[in-house]
């Protein structure tokens, strides 16, 4: 995977979005942004980029609408608060798919102690459907090649699910 290849994914992302009259969202945790930022990267994103939010913290997380007892109950690096993170977003905007991504980069993050360098977990709830998936990465260079990695796998799911949507 190279950065080029990750950014033409989210090119034929915005592009099929754009042509399905689809809008999206996110709140990203541990890729900070990345996701929605390389979507806004093609001509014409405002179309369907709705908004997005950085949630880094869990405060942050619960005041964008993830319940705290998510949080308590499974942890912030769960598949469940990816799904509450996804659904949030989602509603909040209005948008026909939401992704919510969490996860742990490289470090132990002392604020939690379910921390696990490498774990990311991330979801998408669409009109009909919310998914969610665990991968466990390898160790990588920088901060910015997880967030790169975590950005390519989810891309990769998100072509997938937009390829099999009607408009």
């Amino acid at each position: 995977m190279t950065e080029t290849e990750v950014r033409n994914k989210y090119e034929e992302i915005t592009k099929t979005l754009i042509d399905k009259n689809l809008t999206i969202t996110t709140m990203e945790s541990c890729t900070a942004g990345l996701i929605s930022s390389l979507i806004t990267d093609t001509e014409g994103s405002s179309q369907v980029l709705k908004g997005a939010f950085v949630t880094y913290s869990n405060e942050a997380k619960i005041m964008q609408n993830v319940p705290a007892e998510t949080i308590d109950k499974y942890g912030v690096y769960s598949e469940e608060t990816a799904k509450e993170m996804a659904k949030a977003c989602k509603n909040t905007y209005a948008a026909d798919i939401g992704v919510g991504v969490t996860g742990t980069m490289g470090n132990i993050d002392p604020s939690n102690n379910d921390s696990v360098p490498g774990e990311v977990y991330f979801a998408i709830a669409d009109k009909e459907t919310l998914s969610s998936e665990h991968v466990s990465l390898s160790p990588r260079d920088s901060r910015y090649l997880y967030k790169l990695s975590v950005a390519d796998i989810i891309a990769d799911k998100l072509l997938e699910i937009l390829r099999g949507c009607s408009e």
